[in-house]
């Protein structure tokens, strides 16, 4: 499979976890929609957002690297997605949604990953770990 395919790949996932979340909330909820981050406000794409902007879940469809080794880029990417929802100017529930990829090497999987070691800077926000296969979540492992 070829970086090509990841765009499509991620709007998959993005899809599947609106649904999810449609499903968890009985909301209705909107793909890319702006809401305003920091002082003074700016306009930032969300993922998916509900109608009324009460809730907002940023998706990450991240693996570990063919090594089992931690994708550092993408963990930066992450740690901007919460920089990104912590400025949200309102009290919305906020979310990152990670595909579920586990490491037998590392023994956790990336969410937890992340969590182990980013979960400082998470404040009130939730991970949800997202089992593709399963269509299940789990929330803050």
């Amino acid at each position: 499979m070829s970086n090509s395919d990841n765009p499509l790949k991620g709007k998959r996932f993005q899809q599947m976890v609106l649904s999810l979340a449609n499903e968890k909330f009985n909301k209705a909820f909107v793909e890319e929609k702006s809401v305003l981050v920091g002082t003074p406000g700016k306009e930032h794409r969300f993922d998916c957002v509900s109608s009324d902007s009460s809730i907002i879940i940023e998706c990450k469809c991240y693996l570990w690297t063919r090594g089992n080794n931690v994708p550092s880029a993408k963990m930066s990417t992450l740690n901007e997605a919460v920089l990104y929802l912590r400025s949200v100017n309102s009290s919305a529930t906020k979310i990152i949604a990670m595909k579920k990829d586990y490491s037998s090497k590392r023994k956790e999987t990336l969410a937890q990953y992340y969590l182990r070691i980013y979960g400082h800077l998470l404040s009130d926000i939730q991970i949800w770990e997202v089992d593709e296969k399963e269509m299940f979540y789990r929330v803050n492992l």
